[in-house]
């Protein structure tokens, strides 16, 4: 799974937490971070695309998609943090709020107002991620390689997860706009091949030959070789 952040938006760029808002897409940077995606995974077999619902998402992905003649599964559960009262205010604004020391110290507990809290997020991307991949590995067979467009907050909660890192914890991953992260789903376990790339060669994720059963789930002693 390529874990795809939508590329810079009109609200990033001015220091607004948008969440949910409509009518927020890709400012000029974000277009041009957009049209590049098409280069960057060029030699990336996509077999599906998955993506939240919301606008700037489905900019990030246009030009892939004409490119691929692909159509993305819009999913509701990986849709941005639904951040309430917060939606649309000025993040220097709500530096000086109680929560903010929740959201950051211990997300796990924080609840926006009037919105959802953060381990609800956690709980239903990860719960559609799973499913999606589950899905498309039985259509596509076990090499298959997807991408998935959402929100920082809502990646970083799904890598989270993959690292078995406790939700109190990820505010210690970085996932910038248009960034790539890569996380290939087991039996047992998830691996995290990629987090927070920005521009790096993509083709180790993919197998050089289409696997004919389900990864293995163990670990490689001593470290990957890099084969």
């Amino acid at each position: 799974m390529i874990l795809l952040r939508h590329a810079r938006s009109t609200a990033n760029g001015s220091g607004v937490l948008a969440g949910r808002s409509l009518g927020v897409g890709l400012d000029e940077r974000g277009q041009a971070q957009a049209a590049a995606l098409v280069g960057r995974l060029k030699d990336i077999p996509v077999a599906a695309v998955v993506s939240s619902p919301l606008q700037r998402c489905e900019e990030t992905l246009a030009p892939l998609l004409a490119d691929r003649a692909l159509e993305a599964v819009a999913e509701p559960d990986v849709s941005e943090v639904d951040y309430g009262a917060w939606t649309g205010k000025a993040l220097k604004d709500l530096f000086n709020e109680p929560l903010w020391a929740v959201v950051q110290q211990h997300p796990s507990a924080a609840v926006f107002p009037e919105g959802e809290g953060l381990a609800h997020v956690q709980a239903r991307a990860v719960a559609a991620v799973r499913a999606h991949d589950a899905r498309i590995t039985a259509e596509h067979g076990p090499g298959a390689v997807w991408v998935l467009c959402s929100h920082g907050d809502v990646i970083k909660a799904v890598l989270a997860d993959a690292l078995g890192v406790h939700l109190d914890g990820f505010q210690r991953i970085v996932v910038d706009p248009c960034s790539i992260s890569v996380v290939q789903y087991t039996q047992t376990r998830p691996f995290v091949l990629r987090v927070n790339d920005n521009g790096g060669d993509l083709a180790g994720v993919v197998p050089a030959a289409p696997p004919q059963e389900e990864p293995s789930s163990d670990a490689t002693v001593g470290g990957a070789t890099g084969s």
